[in-house]
């Protein structure tokens, strides 16, 4: 992926935000250490984001090293209670994907915190849109989404998806296409997306929906059909593929980011000197293409925009739950 002039200009933009800041103060506020903790296993999506943007974050005159911490378990529960949890000094911070602060509050009746009131927003990390594919199992004539609902209302006994986790966006997307077809599709949930495209490439489950670059290198090898993609307009990374609006779906727009969050009391000049050089290593070359080979976007934002994209998630995914139904308690 090549650097955009964009991407030059937000580069030096940010380098000059950093130079007028006093290097006095700078030098007073850098840390030994920064901890970056995620809620998924080393390997992952998640992780990989953290370990780029450490690898830029440090040295710098926010922090001599930084590092990567794994809180693993309860689909990143665990990593927010720890970072809730952790000292408001700016040294350790969270990167999480939205849905554990967005959608989360909707699916579980009693959450161990408070995604606004627990913690504090620092910037947004990447974007990614969502993909739906087909294997071996659906016939080569269906070529997009309505055709595959078509098939399934035809061959109920076949009709299902695979999607990285119950409750989990591409979980509830599938879910709603199978909704507005009238359509019984049988979710299917998975410890992670690459387990589920494994197995509708081995023919045992019809289709699933997931990050779209998870499914690019199994298109490419010609071992799965990628129907759609998510977005407003057509993925990057999939320039053929048509979107669900394309194919008259309308309404069906859906993305997903991560995020870099710190404890909720974290002093504002600490939260904006982070922002400052998260911005920096999210804008560096080496992320930038190093995030597009996994199908994500890199992208920071101030803490207002981040606030402000969370707030707007949650609303959004409230009543799409309660019209799915679905319940993590259950």
């Amino acid at each position: 992926m090549s650097i955009s002039r964009r991407d030059v200009l937000q580069v030096a933009g940010v380098a000059s935000l950093l130079s007028a800041v006093g290097q006095q103060a700078w030098a007073q506020a850098q840390l030994e250490s920064l901890k970056i903790v995620t809620g998924f296993p080393p390997g992952g999506t998640s992780d990989a984001i953290c370990r780029r943007v450490s690898e830029k974050i440090a040295p710098s005159a926010y922090t001599k090293a930084a590092f990567v911490e794994n809180k693993t378990g309860a689909g990143g529960q665990i990593a927010v209670q720890f970072v809730r949890n952790a000292p408001a000094d700016g040294a350790t911070v969270l990167q999480t994907p939205m849905s554990m602060l967005g959608i989360y509050p909707h699916i579980y009746k009693k959450l161990p915190y408070d995604p606004v009131g627990d913690l504090a927003p620092v910037s947004l990390g990447a974007v990614f849109d969502f993909g739906f594919a087909v294997g071996p199992m659906v016939p080569n004539s269906v070529r997009n989404v309505p055709e595959f609902l078509a098939w399934c209302k035809a061959n109920p006994m076949l009709a299902n998806f695979g999607s990285p986790a119950a409750g989990s966006t591409p979980h509830f997307i599938g879910s709603l296409l199978g909704r507005e077809a009238n359509v019984d599709l049988k979710h299917i949930a998975f410890r992670g997306t690459q387990p589920a495209i494994l197995d509708m490439i081995g023919g045992q489950i019809a289709a699933v929906s997931g990050p779209i670059g998870e499914f690019t290198q199994h298109v490419a090898a010609g071992k799965c059909r990628l129907l759609a993609a998510t977005g407003a307009k057509r993925s990057q990374f999939a320039p053929n593929t048509p979107t669900l609006v394309e194919q008259g779906l309308k309404g069906f727009v859906y993305d997903e980011w991560f995020g870099f969050y710190v404890p909720a009391k974290t002093p504002t000049d600490i939260i904006n000197r982070l922002n400052a050089v998260m911005r920096v290593a999210l804008a560096a070359p080496e992320t930038v293409n190093g995030m597009a080979m996994m199908g994500l976007v890199a992208q920071s934002s101030s803490p207002a925009e981040l606030a402000a994209r969370l707030k707007s998630d949650t609303e959004l995914w409230g009543p799409l739950v309660k019209t799915i139904g679905f319940s993590a308690d259950a």
